[in-house]
């Protein structure tokens, strides 16, 4: 089962008295947001209720946990984790099971392990359904949540199901409470929650739907011009990127022309609405500018510079940068998608949106589930590590690079050399370990602090010691030997609608090339290897 679609919240902060009543009659968590805010849910209508603001949006076709813990005999709402529900029955078991570990163990490493849990499923009949037989068919998977989270010992005082504006208990038989037809919602923004929510500054940005619409391509009559923009910038790219002289000027041309769109969006009149905001910048960039840094992106190491523009002034449009750069990744190039998803994702983080930092880089993962980058960022968000560590990290490098007069005008919206207060330009961790398995260097502290994660050792000296990749006479030594082998690594040829081949410049960091039939990749081709040997060697590894 692959399944990326994992977003853990941060502990809430509501306390409330601990019911008396049987649990699942009468459970009274809090509202997040402040002691001073506070509303008792006295009923599974009430929990329901609760959902979209617990999360910041509503979530669908999801399992969502939330969990409780007691603090003097009061409950109070601990952290939340959502995962897509997977279409296949048979992979109910290890979602389950992967969902409430996760968010358990990293509770437990906050210090606050959960003593309840509430499990919420949410989805939508499908045509000729009704909703009660969706919560009929998502039964067991109920059931699997409760097993899961009882071998934890954490019991689930309440499960429900919401379906086709109706929500249903899976622990409460009582028809005078729960009949058998289920219970209708509640209108959106009436109840008392709501209204406390409010008051609190808490919002609820739409549906998940809605906010990956802003991250996803749309089917429109421009895909077909960027896709063709997308093959002809790789044709000219692929084969300048090999090359390491090649590769040093498509990273300063990128760079560049990034820093120019972003002086462009900086300076567009502000418009009303969220739509009408993506449009806007749609407008802005050309399809040509698009191709052009969707591929240079791909580079580690430019992009890694790229992640420079994080906060301050240039956090804001770096961030609609990214955005609708994730929206051009349209037809065989969604692959590609994974650079601008984990940049927006990063900038989304650094800038204090944990929700839309989480879904974005839920998102670049599955765009490629191999890309280390965003896995390590999706990591250290969930764990509520603070990004500080990998912002230090990057205005270093930067400064490094002033220093050592390598800056340009990529380096700062304004195209100045040098830091400006409060917005360092890119400075990405550019350094590359003898494994080539690194992304940012400023990943290494949250790291350390949780799990353990394929990133880089920390040396004694507090910053991380890089190697150079093989030298250009290595590397063009290399390539001749494997020239008359195999086909030529220029000729990008866009995957098929069976998903053969993958277009575009090899995806420079990778540990490893892709063997097709690879069951990382989870597909089969003719992608020259020769082509993913050579962009590895030259690039020196990476995710």
């Amino acid at each position: 089962m692959t399944n990326h679609s994992e977003t853990t919240g941060s502990s809430g902060n509501g306390d409330i008295p601990r019911p008396t009543q049987p649990i699942g009659k009468a459970l009274v968590p809090g509202v997040p947001g402040g002691d001073e805010h506070q509303v008792t849910l006295r009923t599974p209508a009430e929990l329901a209720d609760a959902l979209p603001y617990l999360l910041g949006y509503r979530p669908e076709d999801s399992i969502v946990l939330a969990a409780l813990r007691d603090r003097e005999g009061r409950g109070r709402f601990g952290g939340r984790a959502r995962l897509g529900i997977p279409a296949s029955a048979d992979d109910w078991t290890p979602a389950a099971r992967q969902l409430v570990h996760g968010l358990v163990t990293g509770s437990e490493r906050r210090g606050v392990r959960p003593e309840q849990m509430v499990a919420y499923l949410c989805q939508e009949p499908a045509p000729g359904e009704t909703g009660r037989q969706v919560m009929e068919r998502l039964r067991p998977l109920a059931q699997r949540l409760r097993v899961e989270c009882g071998a934890l010992d954490v019991p689930v005082v309440e499960a429900l199901c919401i379906s086709a504006g109706r929500f249903w208990s899976y622990c409460c038989d009582d028809q005078t409470c729960c009949p058998a037809e289920g219970l209708p919602m509640g209108l959106p923004g009436t109840s008392v929650l709501a209204a406390a929510a409010t008051y609190a500054g808490i919002q609820v940005r739409g549906s998940l739907s809605d906010l990956r619409a802003r991250l996803l391509p749309g089917e429109n009559a421009s895909s077909a011009e960027q896709t063709a923009a997308l093959d002809a910038a790789a044709t000219t790219l692929v084969a300048r990127i090999l090359d390491a002289e090649g590769r040093s000027e498509v990273a300063r041309e990128t760079l560049e022309t990034a820093g120019r769109v972003l002086r462009r969006l900086a300076g567009a009149p502000s418009v009303s609405g969220v739509p009408a905001e993506d449009l806007r910048d749609d407008h802005l960039l050309g399809h040509d500018e698009a191709a052009a840094l969707i591929l240079g992106l791909q580079d580690r190491t430019t992009r890694d510079r790229a992640a420079g523009w994080m906060e301050g002034d240039e956090a804001a449009p770096a961030l609609r940068l990214w955005r609708a750069l994730a929206r051009r990744c349209v037809g065989p190039y969604g692959e590609h998608a994974a650079a601008p998803l984990t940049l927006a994702g990063w900038v989304a983080w650094s800038t204090g949106d944990e929700l839309e930092a989480r879904e974005a880089l839920a998102m670049a993962l599955g765009a490629d589930p191999d890309y280390l980058f965003a896995r390590l960022l999706h990591q250290a968000c969930n764990e509520g590590l603070d990004p500080e560590s990998i912002r230090r990290c990057l205005r270093a490098e930067r400064e490094d690079r002033a220093g050592a007069g390598q800056g340009g005008e990529g380096d700062s919206v304004s195209g100045e050399e040098g830091g400006r207060g409060g917005g360092a330009g890119p400075g990405g961790g550019a350094g590359v370990d003898g494994d080539g398995q690194t992304g940012v260097t400023g990943l290494r502290e949250p790291c350390e602090r949780g799990e353990p994660s394929p990133a880089p050792q920390q040396q004694p000296s507090g910053r991380r010691r890089r190697t150079r990749g093989p030298s250009s006479a290595d590397a063009a030594r290399r390539r001749a030997q494997t020239a008359s082998r195999e086909p030529r690594a220029d000729v990008v040829r866009p995957r098929s609608s069976v998903g053969t081949d993958r277009p575009g410049v090899p995806r420079a960091g990778r540990s490893r090339p892709r063997t097709p039939g690879s069951s990382a990749a989870g597909r089969s081709g003719s992608r020259s290897e020769e082509a993913r040997a050579r962009g590895h060697r030259s690039r020196g590894g990476g995710e």
